[in-house]
């Protein structure tokens, strides 16, 4: 049984991966023992409904008695700090998304864990999603693909990271679908709350992602290509945590990561480049 420690407590996200593993026993041959919480409210709160039997004081106190963490705070800046003492010790990590808040800490992370043998992975689930992988799947027929569109909640203004919060998600599935390659991004403001991001791709597709602060909290894509088009909403289903949850469960098993490093850094490059277009609303290279 591998036991399970984690970092973080306001979010929704950990109550929702303990009810997978604790309540719903979806996810075999691992609990979640243990949970630290920015405050003890939101500790005890998650505790109770994702049957987490105990709870620390300080994430440290988790070292010697869980086998894998997962960390899962509302602000990207306190991902890797959190968990670069249990990395460092051997203890694999799933780092919610977004993985950082900035690439060069992020690197150091990477690093570290690769000088230490310690698997680690970080995703938004939407890419998880049976519905994603479906609407990936009718991209093999479009041939080559002149136009993608996608949109989704953002707040350019959020206290927790501005675009990063929640523009990690429509960054992460573009990614996926078209590429990582991307080599500049633009992001234009329009009525107050509403904006879209362009992602620039050297083969001339420009990939644009609609981020709405107010309005439907759904996503979705579409693409349009040489010999048709595809649009889809990217929804959850019945257990929106479940593919994303045994992806990284089943890093803990095996130790094989799901994702390269690459990967795992890229949006974080991006999302940086986005940030800087925010405040200039100019052109901006995505750093390599």
């Amino acid at each position: 049984m591998i036991r399970i420690g984690a970092i973080g407590a306001e979010n929704s996200h950990t109550i929702a991966i303990a009810k997978l593993i604790n309540v719903e026993r979806k996810i075999k041959e691992c609990r979640v023992d243990y949970v630290w919480g920015e405050t003890d409210d939101f500790a005890k709160k998650a505790a109770e409904a994702g049957q987490i039997p105990n709870i620390v004081k300080k994430p440290k106190q988790m070292l010697g008695n869980v086998d894998a963490v997962f960390v899962d705070h509302r602000h990207p800046k306190y991902h890797l700090k959190a968990v670069w003492p249990f990395v460092e010790s051997g203890i694999p990590a799933f780092v919610d998304k977004p993985f950082c808040y900035r690439s060069a800490e992020g690197k150091k992370f990477l690093k570290m864990a690769k000088r230490k043998g310690t698997p680690v992975t970080s995703f938004s689930v939407l890419p998880h999603y049976d519905a994603f992988q479906q609407f990936k799947k009718k991209l093999a027929d479009l041939g080559e693909i002149v136009s993608a569109y996608s949109y989704g909640p953002c707040d350019l203004k959020s206290q927790w990271g501005g675009v990063f919060f929640y523009g990690i998600h429509q960054v992460d599935v573009m990614l996926h679908a078209f590429g990582y390659n991307v080599k500049s991004v633009l992001v234009t403001k329009h009525k107050p709350g509403f904006a879209t991001g362009q992602l620039f791709y050297p083969s001339g597709l420009i990939a644009t992602m609609a981020l709405v602060k107010e309005g439907s909290p759904g996503f979705g894509m579409t693409a349009v290509g040489a010999k048709g088009s595809v649009s889809m909403p990217i929804e959850g289903g019945e257990s929106p945590y479940y593919n994303g949850t045994k992806t990284f469960t089943d890093m803990f098993k095996t130790g094989k990561e799901p994702m390269t490093h690459e990967q795992m850094l890229k949006p974080v490059l991006v999302l940086e480049a986005m940030e800087k277009s925010v405040k200039s609303g100019k052109l901006v290279k995505v750093a390599k």
